[in-house]
């Protein structure tokens, strides 16, 4: 499985791999509207890269294609879905519209295509295509001072308490994504704390969403069935008043008729 290395304490924040990331998926230039949120990220910017509050240190902001994706179990006609390979692919062609997979993530990293008269769902894709071909993806190929590396996710965990462990006080004692949200396939190591800008959720620590959701995710369809029942139901009910109502109007104003004198000669 491939993974994505991000060393914050290499990124100068030259935004070379959100160019890339950009060219490479043809997205429209990012226009600045009510709808941008303020980490940067929108239907037209798949990757980011944003300054740690009150450090100088930049972090690159991307879908973390976690092992076990809430958007994907949340996702109703299963247009999310974690690719053996790596990457977490969206199908525009299944969604429709409820954008479940929104509120589900837990660090909120698909967007909506707002400006759109047929809107999509948006979010990295870890450049599968190139993945499937052998090659790196276009933000890890752009980066031109070393802070993208990428592999099999265990080798990259490896390089990473390698890289802390070669330069004592360098780094934090930890690799952001190994285990959050059930792991990620892009970690993040740092000399400063990455929790509150990644918005790793404190409640959920090392648990993977699904696992938290999947109780009452799962009971959806039956819920949503039986309201539906319910409203054919109250129609049923609403439906046969009215036309007993009807039917008794009519037969009131046939008996009125009958009683009233015909004209006088």
């Amino acid at each position: 499985m491939i993974a994505i290395l991000y060393d914050a304490t290499r990124c100068v924040g030259c935004n070379k791999c959100v160019q890339a990331c950009t060219a490479e998926n043809r997205l429209d230039p990012e226009i600045p509207d009510p709808t941008t949120e303020p980490d940067g990220l929108s239907g037209r910017r798949w990757t980011s890269i944003v300054l740690i509050p009150g450090q100088k240190r930049y972090v690159k902001k991307q879908c973390l294609h976690c092992l076990k994706p809430g958007c994907q179990s949340a996702c109703l006609v299963g247009a999310m879905t974690k690719t053996p390979e790596g990457p977490v692919l969206y199908d525009q062609t299944k969604c429709i519209g409820c954008r479940y997979c929104m509120l589900a993530c837990p660090v909120g990293i698909p967007r909506f295509e707002w400006n759109k008269t047929l809107p999509y769902v948006q979010k990295c894709d870890l450049c599968s295509d190139r993945i499937l071909q052998g090659k790196k993806c276009a933000c890890v190929e752009a980066c031109p001072h070393g802070a993208l590396f990428q592999g099999d996710r265990e080798e990259m965990l490896a390089r990473a308490y390698q890289m802390i462990a070669q330069n004592p006080g360098q780094y934090l004692n930890h690799v952001y994504g190994e285990r959050e949200l059930g792991g990620t396939s892009v970690l993040y190591i740092s000399d400063v704390p990455l929790e509150q800008v990644l918005r790793f959720p404190e409640s959920v620590g090392s648990a993977a969403l699904p696992d938290l959701t999947w109780p009452v995710i799962n009971k959806t369809p039956v819920v949503a069935l039986s309201a539906l029942g319910a409203l054919i139901g109250v129609y049923w009910i609403i439906e046969r008043r009215m036309k007993l109502a009807a039917e008794g109007e009519k037969n009131h104003s046939g008996d009125r008729t009958q009683s009233e004198p015909g004209p006088k000669r």
